[in-house]
């Protein structure tokens, strides 16, 4: 068998190195998954892209829809997936309706499902507790969190409600309880945590005492904790590499953070952003570029091979911007184009990545007005699903040019998985996988509802 740990892929800056997943045998390169699956909620390079999916451009209920099933409960975590099974989270509401409510008990749901048929493989419930404080109004949810894997291990993150590890059979490994998070407003969970090597490194910002922690992946055990002077963020940390050493990269309103990843030690630091971090980093050709849009607007991008110390201010620090940053989705860096929305309305800006000079700003895309997913892209195209159940389809280009818009019987606040020939389109009640490939499309549309947590 194979085996595989959560590594790095070369980026075009040398020195620098990006988190991807491949073999720990340099010689079985060629016939690594990595590139191909969807391991993580940004994609094989955690910017949003996909170097060898090809999804369709055109689909509807009635077109291009291999399968549709229904997920019980409710989810706003992203599909992710490997070999021939998707894996999704959610928390189905003991009351029996799709409503996110303290003091209800609720089913912390793990489901795998099969690719080809759209049938549950396996499901596990995780945990079943009541919530011990509300989730903001908009996300409607206590399964925000996506789910990670290295082709051996499922990572499941659940928050508050504890992380659990499972085999790629779905036999339990190991669990991990952090305690409650106290979060601002009860404004909601979300934070994923990454993968890479032995490691699984988790942020916990929030109203009681902050910090970020590595587990090692096979057992649960911690490897290392740093306290952190922060309030409520909840994105995803970013693993680079950067002369031949992991850097952990955290958002934070109080301060930019990069961890050495063997240790916690702090490597380089600078200004923070703005309020509720959540949009998660990026990184390729030497820089890193972090961001948020509440309560004013920030975005920072820095050059990996000069960070050391305190950047603020510094040369290290190539540009920055300070309007029309989002506040939810994350940018999407294709290409060296920068994608993003202002705030959470369609309103999409495409930036120069090295440069941080704009190719064209605020265009409104009025088939999508609200924004919670995360832009995606493949195969020359870019993909944004919208809250109303259109996803606009553009060319990656530096100038704009709409492909298709598309639209589903669902809302999506999820961000699509894109692999091979398909895409998968998780919304608040049906989980979708659309192919243009209709040979490949056994019966046609599938709609069956999963059988609840057992």
């Amino acid at each position: 068998m194979r085996k595989t740990i959560l590594a790095i892929g070369v980026c075009a800056m040398a020195g620098l190195t990006i988190v991807r997943a491949q073999p720990e045998n340099a010689a079985d390169a060629q016939a690594s998954p990595a590139a191909r699956y969807w391991a993580q909620w940004r994609g094989p390079e955690a910017t949003g892209v996909s170097r060898t999916a090809t999804p369709p451009i055109e689909w509807s209920e009635t077109k291009n829809v291999r399968w549709k099933v229904e997920i019980p409960g409710r989810g706003s975590a992203s599909p992710i997936v490997w070999g021939d099974r998707v894996y999704v989270l959610t928390a189905v509401s003991a009351d029996g309706t799709r409503r996110a409510l303290p003091g209800v008990n609720h089913k912390f749901t793990v489901i795998a499902i099969d690719r080809k048929s759209g049938k549950t493989a396996w499901q596990h419930v995780a945990r079943e507790e009541a919530p011990h404080e509300a989730t903001h109004p908009d996300n409607g949810t206590f399964a925000s969190s996506s789910a990670v894997t290295d082709g051996e291990h499922l990572i499941a993150n659940f928050e508050s409600r504890g992380l659990y590890a499972y085999d790629m059979t779905g036999k339990p490994v190991w669990q991990k309880d952090l305690g409650d998070k106290k979060m601002r407003n009860t404004f909601g969970e979300g934070t994923t945590p990454v993968l890479f090597g032995r490691y699984l490194v988790h942020t916990w910002d929030h109203q009681g005492q902050s910090f970020i922690v590595a587990l090692d992946k096979r057992s649960g055990d911690e490897l290392w904790r740093k306290t952190r002077d922060e309030i409520d963020t909840w994105a995803t940390p970013l693993v680079v590499e950067v002369n031949g050493k992991p850097q952990v990269i955290v958002s934070g309103m109080n301060r930019i953070q990069s961890y050495d990843l063997a240790t916690g030690e702090v490597v380089w630091h600078s200004a923070g952003l703005t309020m509720n971090p959540i949009p998660s980093p990026v990184a390729a050709d030497g820089l890193v570029i972090l961001t948020s849009g509440f309560r004013g607007n920030s975005m920072k991008a820095i050059k990996l091979a000069e960070a050391r110390g305190d950047i603020t201010g510094t040369p290290a620090v190539a540009w920055t911007l300070d309007r029309d940053t989002p506040y939810v989705p994350s940018p999407l860096l294709y290409d060296g184009l920068l994608y993003f929305f202002k705030t959470n309305s369609g309103v999409l800006s495409v930036f120069d990545a090295s440069t941080g000079k704009p190719h064209y700003q605020l265009m409104r895309l009025e088939e999508v007005p609200n924004v919670f997913a995360s832009p995606v892209g493949a195969a020359g195209r870019v993909y944004i699903p919208g809250r109303e159940g259109a996803t606009v389809v553009l060319k990656n280009a530096p100038t704009f040019e709409k492909l298709a818009v598309n639209t589903l019987d669902d809302g999506f606040d999820a961000s699509p998985a894109l692999v091979d020939g398909e895409i998968y389109l998780r919304g608040q009640r049906f989980l979708y996988c659309l192919a243009a490939d209709a040979s490949s499309a056994g019966t046609g549309v599938a709609l069956a509802k999963h059988p609840g947590p057992r």
